[in-house]
């Protein structure tokens, strides 16, 4: 078995590599060739925290994988730990052999940042350029990447209640060099003021309240929200989902279970989910068409399902049998 932790991964493994096996697995599933259980989430009430179970399988290539994660936001706080840690178990699926023990950590973001990349470069105008992303926390620096990765993004509005952690997210884009010093980046205290000037907004908070003012989201803006995972959460207002031309869901089970904002538009009001427009794998496949107009305002809403975890994972393992990466350990 290879066991691989998160700094041996982010080594071999980046955000062009899981855009391309996210869209080789969204292939797949649309052929039929993908098994995907639902998951089992328990929560924590307590700690204001929840543990989620994923199995998923690649029928084609004979690869299961399995994911835990735990969800515990009070951790930076009280002890110091991250608010998500997980792992993946990449089993053969012609022999049950257990072939990969993947930390998930990184993993989870890339393959979130990944699906909003797909989803960007199709619903975001072509010429889009100011990427605005609200929420400075674990899973927004990925969420940057992927937008990176689909346009050329010339300035970066980040927003965050904790102005310094904004500032510390800068230096880390700075000094990582995934951007140069031509892509001008600017904390900005007031978030509509910042929402008014994107092209592009990221949101990756855990608010139960919207986090912007629909009103203030301008014709022809594209709109990545993956923060929210549970039915009392809510990113968004009900004025900018009445507003929103399409809205592309990750997985339409999933975002019905559990994104808050759609729920509660469904149940508040006379939105429906028979509006949304498709999911992540129509638009990816062509069987949905992305962006048409240029004064289309467009929501890509993520929960997160197996599949996506289960590209990355079957990514990361075949390339580290390929070239030698992680350690080998019997079990």
């Amino acid at each position: 078995m290879i066991t691989m932790n998160e700094a041996q991964i982010m080594v071999m493994y980046g955000m062009k590599d899981a855009v391309r096996d996210v869209a080789d697995v969204l292939h797949s599933l649309a052929a039929g060739k993908v098994e995907n259980p639902p998951r089992t989430v328990i929560e924590f009430p307590g700690q204001d925290a929840s543990i989620l179970y994923m199995p998923c399988a690649d029928l084609t290539e004979g690869i299961a994988t399995n994911k835990t994660v735990s969800i515990f936001p009070r951790n930076p706080k009280t002890n110091g730990m991250p608010t998500t840690q997980g792992v993946i178990l990449v089993t053969d699926a012609t022999d049950g052999r257990h072939l990969a023990l993947l930390n998930a950590s990184y993993l989870t973001r890339l393959r979130t940042g990944a699906m909003s990349a797909l989803a960007t470069d199709r619903l975001a105008r072509p010429n889009a350029s100011v990427l605005c992303a609200i929420g400075t926390g674990g899973m927004a620096y990925e969420q940057v990447l992927g937008v990176l990765e689909v346009r050329s993004i010339k300035e970066i509005l980040l927003v965050n209640p904790t102005e310094s952690k904004a500032v510390a997210f800068a230096e880390r884009l700075r000094t990582e060099g995934r951007v140069g010093e031509e892509v001008q980046i600017e904390v900005v205290k007031d978030v509509d003021s910042a929402v008014r000037r994107a092209d592009i907004i990221n949101c990756a908070t855990r608010s139960a309240t919207p986090v912007f003012s629909g009103e203030a989201v301008q014709p022809g803006t594209h709109v990545n929200g993956v923060g929210s995972y549970l039915p009392h959460m809510q990113e968004v207002d009900e004025t900018f989902i009445f507003n929103c031309s399409k809205i592309v869901v990750d997985d339409l089970h999933g975002v019905k279970e559990e994104a808050g904002e759609l729920i509660h538009a469904a149940e508040q009001t006379d939105w429906s989910f028979d509006d949304v427009h498709g999911e992540l794998v129509d638009l990816v496949t062509g069987q949905i068409k992305g962006r048409i107009h240029e004064e289309e305002i467009t929501f890509f809403k993520c929960v997160g399902a197996a599949y996506f975890d289960l590209a990355v994972a079957k990514g990361v393992y075949l390339k580290a049998e390929k070239e030698g990466h992680g350690a080998r350990v019997d079990i």
